[in-house]
């Protein structure tokens, strides 16, 4: 006998109101934490919840991958490292908007609110929906929470995103081993920190293990960069502690010089990048501190100026750790906040949390670039007090008054001048 009766817990499933979740990018800590407090918080209010794996592809694809989260797995997952939902840097084409976005996946699970979590492009991607779920007067509202390590989304009042202290806090464990290292052997590291287009990361670490040379990519403000100048910055703190009668030290630099250099300087250097979908170029797959300590030994040995130096690279092992306890109590407010943010009639915006402890939403359309409709990155601003005291007095490097004790190491001191590099 065929048994015509409906399943009433698919029934129930279908009615009940829904949202659902995707992570796009790369991971950062706190990514679960994030998820985790939407789920809970929004299950006990009597929503169904939605993880969507593989980021944006799943609302653009016919058979998109997804699992419900009840609440024992939100308990779970919140605490933790990583990402539960599998995460991609999937960006929909124009094509993708007019033919293949899933809405029958929406109104089959009756979804109210779709949350994106991620960095600068994956924000551009939430105000790219934002604007077409408008277009097409599909009544289903769009949060975006702000995360990545390089901490580089212009959020107001120099508010972190999340992901970056414990990211900072990992890699400042890592940074200060590798000091130590310098200081029991007498030698010199290398070390490269992660930040695609802004130095925060490479900053936070190097400025809280002391290193005597830090160079991030704002630095650059009045001059062009290139590879003999951060060489060169380099070399000056090496001289300015031989001065000083210190044999050791460490040089950080911020992955996101490259983006700087010219392809000549690139071609140059002999590393063959290969380039994401976004037309990025893979940093990942070189070793930027291996390239560097190339470089540098390179010059080191030109000028018969005696060093050891290795190379070090800080960045994966930084994305996946259990987030410390800023991170947790963060990212909880921010997951809690998007539902307050909901309920409010707040859409296509992202949310964050001011420095007096309040959910605010950012509209996406109001920080867009009018041109490229993207989110433009937040650098470092070096015209703080507290980025220019690490410049004057964290920092080691040759000044006019060490010109002529340098001239034992090099003749012409003055192109070894850290302020005069950069033209400041």
């Amino acid at each position: 006998m065929i048994n015509l009766r409906p399943n009433l817990k698919e029934v129930f499933k279908i009615m009940k109101q829904s949202i659902v979740i995707l992570t796009g990018g790369g991971p950062a800590p706190g990514m679960n934490t994030v998820v985790g407090s939407i789920a809970k918080t929004f299950i006990q209010n009597d929503y169904r919840v939605l993880g969507l794996h593989g980021g944006y592809k799943g609302l653009f694809s016919k058979n998109p991958n997804f699992c419900e989260l009840d609440f024992v797995t939100a308990d779970w997952i919140f605490n933790r490292g990583g990402s539960y939902l599998m995460m991609s840097r999937y960006k929909p084409t124009n094509e993708d908007f007019e033919v293949n976005f899933n809405l029958d996946f929406f109104k089959d699970n009756n979804i109210k609110l779709l949350v994106t979590v991620g960095g600068d492009d994956t924000a551009s991607t939430a105000n790219r929906i934002a604007k077409f779920l408008e277009a097409k007067n599909y009544p289903i509202a769009n949060i975006h929470v702000p995360k990545t390590i390089d901490n580089d989304l212009p959020l107001p009042q120099n508010i972190p995103t999340f992901g970056y202290h414990s990211a900072k806090g990992e890699g400042t464990k890592i940074a200060s081993t590798i000091y130590e290292d310098a200081r029991t052997s007498g030698n010199w590291f290398v070390v490269s920190a992660m930040g695609r287009s802004a130095g925060h990361l490479a900053l936070g670490i190097g400025a809280t293990c002391h290193y005597p040379m830090i160079v991030i990519p704002e630095m650059f403000n009045k001059t062009k960069i290139t590879a003999e100048k951060i060489i060169n910055m380099a070399i000056s703190a090496i001289i300015k502690r031989k001065i000083m009668g210190i044999s050791y030290g460490a040089i950080m630099i911020s992955e996101g010089v490259f983006h700087e250099l010219s392809h000549e300087e690139l071609e140059a250097s002999g590393v063959k990048f290969t380039y994401d979908e976004h037309g990025h170029p893979e940093l990942g797959k070189v070793s930027k501190a291996q390239l560097f300590n190339e470089m540098l030994e390179n010059k080191l040995n030109a000028l018969k100026i005696k060093v050891k130096s290795r190379p070090v690279e800080i960045g994966y092992e930084v994305r996946c750790v259990t987030p410390f306890a800023y991170d947790l109590m963060y990212c909880s407010q921010l997951g809690m906040g998007v539902y307050k943010l909901f309920t409010e009639g707040t859409t296509g915006c992202m949310v964050y949390v001011d420095l007096n402890g309040n959910v605010k939403s950012l509209y996406l359309k109001d920080m867009q670039d009018p041109e490229t409709g993207k989110i433009p990155p937040r650098g470092v601003n070096i015209h703080t007090d507290k980025v220019q005291q690490i410049f004057d007095y964290l920092m080691h490097y040759i000044t006019p008054e060490d010109y002529e004790a340098a001239k034992q190491y090099v003749a012409n001191p003055e192109d070894y001048d850290f302020k005069k590099i950069l033209n400041w």
